[in-house]
């Protein structure tokens, strides 16, 4: 990556980090090298176990609890990010989530509640912490989530994530019309398939995975690190004149027919 490019000084939220395989943990890693201090995110006490020392070898100045579907949990977040800091200069959102039996379903038999909840949860909880961190952005900042090729295109037992996505995608550009005066800068970035324990969930992955590697120009997968170096980039003053984008990490593969 450029030495240009630093975020020293730089105060940022990573939500999403499971194992260091993770999305979200190739994206902490890579602001994290560029100067920015971190505050990251665990769901339960169980998980902890397995992210704590994740964020012991970040550095990580703030470790706190969020279960996305509480209000109480996010206030508590964003008001310790205020008490710490006083202001955010980015949030990257990495999370998804459906009900298993239904993600393995076809979008037509998908339950009403399965449904709510897994937009609840993997596009409207983005939306929530957009509400939050435009107070503490008070100098601009950005937005970065996570989507996924699904959203465009039918791809084989993606299913009913492909909707929510692609829900997803457009919030993206409405909170960065509506945000912009601001200086608050909104961005998608839409990974290739790799290995994560997110994306294990998804029926015949390693199929899905293979087939990117032989129709991809470059035939190979992204990475975590990939992502997380053009998240930085984003997030950087590099990336002051971009906002609304979705942007492609999966080595060409979206391009082929």
């Amino acid at each position: 990556m450029s030495a240009k490019i630093s975020l020293e000084g730089r105060k940022g939220l990573v939500v999403g980090i499971a194992n260091d395989r993770s999305i979200a943990y190739g994206c902490a890693k890579a602001v994290r090298e560029l100067g920015a201090d971190l505050c990251v995110t665990y769901m339960n006490e169980k998980s902890l176990q397995y992210m704590g020392p994740l964020a012991d070898n970040l550095g990580a100045e703030l470790i706190l609890p969020l279960d996305v579907t509480s209000e109480a949990e996010m206030d508590l977040l964003f008001g310790r990010i205020e008490e710490t800091w006083g202001k955010l200069d980015f949030v990257i959102h990495s999370i998804a989530w459906s009900p298993l039996d239904e993600l393995h379903g076809r979008l037509v038999d998908s339950s009403a509640e399965g449904f709510c909840k897994a937009i609840d949860i993997s596009c409207h909880s983005f939306i929530r912490m957009a509400n939050r961190a435009e107070k503490l952005m008070k100098d601009g900042g950005t937005l970065v989530t996570m989507s996924y090729h699904g959203s465009e295109k039918v791809v084989e037992h993606y299913n009913m994530m492909g909707p929510i996505k692609a829900a997803l995608e457009s919030s993206v550009r409405y909170l960065a019309a509506e945000l912009g005066e601001k200086n608050i800068r909104v961005h998608s970035i839409s990974p290739g398939p790799m290995p994560t324990r997110a994306a294990s969930g998804i029926d015949q992955f390693d199929a899905l995975m293979d087939d990117a590697i032989e129709r991809s120009p470059l035939h190979q997968l992204g990475t975590p690190e990939d992502v997380g170096n053009l998240a930085a980039f984003l997030v950087s003053d590099m990336g002051q004149r971009l906002t609304g984008n979705l942007v492609h990490v999966d080595a060409g593969h979206h391009i082929m027919a």
